[in-house]
């Protein structure tokens, strides 16, 4: 009954109320992610169904002013710890993305409360301390009437979860998935080497911008290398230290967790884009849990026949079990996609091999060469140079005079 449900409305909403919005909806038909949520956030109460309902009721803050500066417009995101708003800048006379620590009530334990302002605290900080056009730019921090937020750049784009939803849930192009993975190993590679493990890498943390630009997201639990004992006492107070869906075999295990981990987590979104599920896509938890820690994953090309076999080679191995068996390192797998021969075709073929002048014929060196002083091509374009000619020689056998 769920499966043909998001799986982000899915983790979201009891399936209870999933089936009977779905029921209410109308049999057979396929609404959209928002239709789905805001119905059955109807079964949960008005509250919950006044904070769905974003830009027209604001269920956390009315339109008002985030420190005297930031107005706020129109809800555009929730997630596990905020919500995201569309705000414009009145000193600076631009629109930017305000996250907002949700308000929590007084049910709440103090301690869990602490350790949450802390989070998100320490997100500001880590994606502030990065520099990379693969991650989103921070411009502000701080604190307004007891809420915390975050002043990021607006992102013109969707993001994963959101490009599969408009989709149909159909996995996307060959190629824009090539292009996808190669931007986010390179946003990797640089936060890795700046001892940063970002551990909650998954479709909806990454959006691709209309120019085609993608960008990592929401570092809310990420870990700093040398930072590991605080890291572990913010994920280790019951709070979910990732998304069922894309966590490592050593998350999961409360082992130690490094940059490899978000490799896992890398080759679990490409798994999806490319085929339109996650590799373990059950309804249950625990059985999601399971199989990422003990069940190998099914190949791709059996879902997706057109897939070409070099790339499902590379999220298989993004998705050893053994961190060991994995890329060494993010850089070494972008130096991997970068070989697909359909990151340069568009197709799942090997591309041509290159034209070779034929025999005796060279081109011409370029325009900087001695050889050639007067050519302004390049060496392909350049027409060849003229051979000398050899002076004319009499082939006539000499007449022999007479005694």
């Amino acid at each position: 009954m769920l499966r043909g449900i998001p799986s982000t409305i899915r983790w979201q909403l009891p399936p209870k109320h999933i089936l009977r919005a779905v029921s209410r909806l109308g049999p057979g038909s396929r609404p959209s992610a928002y239709k789905l949520r805001r119905q059955a956030a109807i079964l949960e109460g008005p509250g919950e169904a006044q904070r769905i309902d974003g830009g027209r009721r604001h269920g956390m803050a009315d339109t008002r002013l985030i420190q005297g500066r930031y107005e706020l417009l129109d809800l555009i995101g929730r997630g596990g710890m905020g919500e995201v708003w569309r705000a414009r800048d009145e000193s600076l006379g631009r629109h930017v993305a305000v996250k907002c620590l949700k308000p929590m009530g007084r049910q709440h334990d103090p301690s869990y409360l602490r350790v949450l302002r802390e989070r998100f605290r320490r997100e500001a900080r880590v994606a502030a301390s990065l520099q990379h056009r693969g991650i989103t730019v921070v411009h502000d921090f701080g604190e307004s009437d007891g809420v915390l937020f975050l002043v990021m750049e607006l992102l013109d784009g969707r993001n994963l979860s959101q490009l599969l939803e408009d989709n149909k849930q159909h996995p996307l192009p060959v190629p824009e998935v090539i292009e996808i993975a190669e931007q986010v190993g390179a946003a990797l590679a640089y936060t890795h080497r700046q001892d940063v493990v970002h551990r909650d890498l998954k479709p909806a943390n990454i959006v691709r911008l209309t120019d085609g630009t993608v960008k990592i997201c929401d570092f809310g639990i990420a870990r700093l290398g040398h930072d590991i004992g605080f890291s572990a006492r913010l994920t280790g107070t019951g709070i979910a230290m990732g998304t069922p869906h894309y966590m490592s075999p050593e998350q999961i295990g409360a082992a130690g967790v490094d940059h490899r981990s978000d490799l896992y987590s890398l080759g679990c979104v490409l798994y999806e884009i490319a085929t339109g599920a996650p590799p373990f896509d059950m309804d249950d938890a625990w059985a999601v849990l399971v199989g990422h820690r003990d069940t190998p994953p099914r190949p791709p090309r059996e879902m997706r026949p057109e897939l070409p076999e070099y790339f499902e080679r590379v999220v298989l191995d993004l998705l050893a079990k053994d961190p060991a068996d994995r890329p060494e390192d993010a850089a070494d797998l972008v130096r991997r996609i970068a070989g697909l021969p359909s990151r340069r075709t568009g197709l799942g073929r090997a591309p041509h091999p290159a034209r070779r002048p034929p025999p005796g014929r060279t081109y011409a060196p370029p325009s900087d060469s001695p050889n050639r002083p007067g050519c302004r091509a390049g060496p392909a374009t350049c027409p060849p140079a003229p051979r000398p000619r050899a002076p004319a020689r009499c082939t006539r056998p000499p007449t022999r005079r007479r005694p």
